[in-house]
């Protein structure tokens, strides 16, 4: 039987924009997250504009129906999974490029437009937009600003946030509000657009951003340094950081991810190593004085080979093989991909600690992350089918999280909470933080019909009764 909502939201937007068929509505259901729970929602429904999505929360509230916020499903935290009963809103029809702005630097992007449809249009101005998720080619802006997604180059020029001068958003009750404002300053206010920024769809829907765009740097340079294991390499990280250095990129592979690469993609990589450390400068004249910096530090912290990439091309394929940490992973077995932050002093412990927690639990992790700002992401190897391994590798899950946390780190770098976390934040938060978390949720949201059950785990307890 044809829930009432379908019929309301065919009036709003057209027919083929409401997708109930069950064979296409599996593709809405999840994001990239796997293990992590799931349903068929009631309807997807694909606006095109700022009225329309703004008449699809009146449509649901008046059902009492729940709304979850999607854009291209390439996030990693089940932050955009439907709930039983929910419809999803995806927003990749929402795709314009408003405008570019150079002289003020700043672009006005629907929240469809991906992370490379918005460099391509800014280089067409001799400009660039920073942030650099692994999934950039396919991700969209409005998934980046609400996971405040980070990337291979956060080292140096920081996370999404960093770029968002602005946004409109539709809220729970209807209303659409512009926050934020294009100029390089302004503290009129509180900072509202921080706010949304990392909320995962739970306050609102962003239907438009303003993001500060840069120049282009200088065509970096590139060095990879092998490890014989992988705190070495993070103690050499925490070195180079400490010296003052700062790289346009600072990645580490260890050993269970090299090998996976090198099944999947035959790339000759070292099998013998412990771990790779790559870095990159984009400093232009000080880019090779930079890497000799770097490369002096690994030495000393035990690196047997240390190579610069003599041509873009042979920088572009170390670079390229880091991108391919996760679909090579995912040839070993079904992942359960971590994502903790650590003090880059702690860097090396950390990476102890999950090879502690990998043998005590006999399982395989694969460590890759964003070392040169501290985040790691443990990727669990697990067999969805063994009730033992699925149990396990939520323990390690878990444990790792805790670790990080008793280091003075965080249990999420960048992916965000959504259900996968959503039951660790708790034990991050301060007492008082949680509270007002759930103030500011019940303030905005009472109903509680924004993407329920994500992000903090006592949401997930007030979800709505129909």
């Amino acid at each position: 039987m044809t829930h009432p909502i379908v019929n309301s939201l065919r009036e709003i937007v057209s027919d083929r924009d409401v997708i109930t068929d069950p064979d296409i509505l599996n593709t809405y259901r999840r994001d990239a997250a796997a293990l992590c729970e799931s349903h068929l929602p009631i309807a997807a429904v694909l606006p095109t504009t700022e009225e329309q999505v703004r008449a699809i929360v009146d449509c649901a509230r008046a059902h009492r129906v729940p709304i979850v916020p999607q854009g291209a499903l390439t996030g990693l935290a089940g932050a955009a999974n439907a709930i039983d009963g929910s419809i999803v809103l995806n927003t990749r029809r929402m795709n314009k490029v408003v405008e570019v702005d150079p002289r003020n630097r700043v672009a006005v992007v629907e929240p469809g437009v991906t992370n490379r449809e918005l460099r391509l249009a800014a280089a067409e101005h001799g400009l660039t937009y920073r942030p650099d998720p692994s999934s950039w080619e396919s991700s969209t802006i409005g998934g980046n600003i609400a996971t405040n997604a980070g990337g291979l180059c956060c080292v140096k020029y920081g996370v999404t946030n960093r770029f968002v001068r602005g946004l409109r958003v539709v809220l729970p009750d209807g209303r659409a509000a512009a926050l934020g404002r294009r100029t390089v300053k302004g503290v009129a206010g509180l900072n509202l657009t921080d706010l949304f920024v990392g909320s995962e769809g739970t306050l609102g829907i962003i239907t438009q951003a303003t993001l500060e765009l840069d120049v282009v740097s200088s065509t970096p340079m590139t060095m990879a340094a092998t490890f014989v294991d992988a705190a070495a390499a993070g103690r050499a990280v925490s070195d180079v950081r400490g010296a003052g250095i700062t790289p346009s990129l600072f990645e580490l592979i260890d050993r269970t991810v090299l090998r996976a690469i090198n099944d999947h993609a035959h790339m000759g990589l070292d099998e013998s190593a412990g771990a790779l450390l790559i870095a990159q400068s984009d400093n232009g004249r000080t880019a090779t004085a930079d890497l000799q910096a770097i490369a002096e530090i690994c030495e000393r912290n035990g690196a047997f080979d240390v190579v610069v990439a003599e041509d873009s091309a042979e920088s572009e394929q170390i670079v390229a093989a880091r991108r391919l940490a996760y679909p090579a992973l995912e040839k070993l077995g079904a992942t359960l991909v971590d994502d903790v932050c650590v003090p880059i002093s702690e860097l090396a412990a950390m990476i102890e600690a999950v090879g502690q927690i990998a043998e005590s639990r006999g399982l395989t992790i694969g460590v890759v992350g964003h070392a040169g700002d501290g985040n790691l992401h443990p990727t669990v190897i697990v067999d969805p089918n063994d009730d033992d391994s699925l149990a396990a590798a939520h323990a390690a899950f878990d444990e790792i999280a805790m670790a990080a946390l008793a280091m003075g780190g965080t249990i999420t770098g960048e992916h965000g909470v959504g259900m996968l976390k959503a039951s660790l934040l708790e034990a991050e938060l301060d007492p008082v933080a949680a509270d007002l978390h759930i103030r500011i949720k019940d303030l905005l949201d009472p109903e509680h019909l924004m993407n329920p059950g994500k992000m903090f785990r006592a949401m997930q307890l007030a979800l709505p009764t129909r």
